[in-house]
């Protein structure tokens, strides 16, 4: 009897102490971006917004039908030096698990709105005249919590 009413006693420890041990987190994790940090080469901006308005555009358009995405954003920026990047393409997901689970349909999607993998390599070079990639995150929004 003494070793049941111990074992109840520690359980019931260990709950009144997890109650304690709670932390109270003003935020809470939102959704995940996909983002490029892009370099427009000297004089190729407005061959290089062409691009982003029509084609790129056109693929977010459609991930975004698709549910796939939640929404896309585009931004520019002045480079801090020449070798820095001036221009953020990002696309928004609502978290990662949907973002890895999509992979598929978002590939079949890109072969349906770009065209095939032949077609997509001939852009990215065609687009290696005008841009390079500096980078690419995935950057998870954090949402704060009202103020109490």
């Amino acid at each position: 009897m003494k070793k049941f009413l111990g074992v109840v006693l520690a359980v019931f420890f260990v709950f009144a102490l997890s109650g304690f041990a709670q932390v109270n987190r003003p935020f809470h994790n939102g959704p995940v971006w996909a983002v490029s940090l892009i370099r427009v080469k000297a004089g190729m901006d407005t061959a290089y917004m062409n691009y982003v308005a029509n084609e790129w555009k056109k693929e977010q358009e459609a991930l975004k039908t698709e549910g796939i995405s939640l929404g896309y954003k585009v931004l520019a920026t002045e480079p801090h030096s020449s070798q820095d990047w001036n221009l953020m393409l990002m696309t928004e997901y609502k978290n990662l698990a949907t973002l890895e689970a999509s992979e598929q349909k978002a590939d079949a999607l890109a072969q349906r709105v770009v065209g095939s993998d032949e077609k997509q390599i001939q852009g990215y070079k065609e687009r290696a005249d005008i841009r390079e990639v500096m980078g690419t995150r995935l950057a998870r929004e954090v949402i704060l919590e009202p103020a109490p």
